[in-house]
């Protein structure tokens, strides 16, 4: 099993973006294992939003972790980070050697069952910086993982694997949004880790 593929790797956007599926990166062994970490061992909070003023709490999970305490606003809601993990930092390495992309923090969310998903949003806040790289690595349960152009409404999907790596970088966050839908088909959960860099 070739994990750090040589061949060049196709963007998946038509145009104003570029995202990149490298595939799965980690064996089933170390899929398995770190799922299993990641599930027993991240301080999982239900994740907040505060929407025209009401403080809505999701059935999703999420975590935040970084290099530094790092303040990340979304949703009107502002997270903390924590401290790395040994197995998050060995992610990290796996991650940023595969995409030659260095992070300095982590978004982790845990979707219990196909159930519970992401509606259409752009990872755009100014903390994160003009047109930088967001790796996005997937552990779990298969899922669905759909872009849309903002002004096109153009969609393309892919289905994200257990232990593979995407990632979207330069201009897809001002151009197109993306979500995980909802299926009743799915029953197992799926935890996502998006490694980011914070610019302040």
């Amino acid at each position: 099993m070739d994990l750090f593929k040589t061949e060049a790797i196709t963007n998946l956007l038509p145009y104003e973006g570029e995202v990149l599926y490298y595939g799965k990166i980690l064996t089933s062994a170390e899929s398995q294992h770190y799922l299993e970490r990641m599930l027993h061992d991240i301080a999982w909070k239900n994740d907040e939003a505060i929407i025209f003023g009401r403080h809505l709490f999701t059935k999703r999970k999420a975590s935040w972790y970084g290099d530094k305490n790092y303040a990340y606003t979304y949703s009107n809601t502002t997270k903390q980070a924590l401290p790395w993990t040994r197995e998050l930092l060995e992610l990290k390495d796996r991650t940023e050697e595969v995409c030659n992309h260095t992070f300095n923090s982590c978004l982790l969310n845990l979707y219990h069952s196909g159930e519970e998903g992401m509606a259409w949003h752009s990872d755009d806040e100014k903390t994160l910086g003009l047109h930088s790289a967001i790796a996005s690595l997937s552990l779990g349960a298969e899922r669905k993982f759909s872009f849309k152009h903002k002004v096109t409404k153009q969609t393309c999907s892919l289905v994200l694997e257990h232990g593979s790596l995407l990632v979207m970088k330069g201009a897809t966050q001002t151009h197109w949004l993306h979500r995980l839908p909802p299926t009743k088909k799915v029953t197992a959960p799926r935890v996502n880790l998006t490694f980011r860099t914070m610019a302040c």
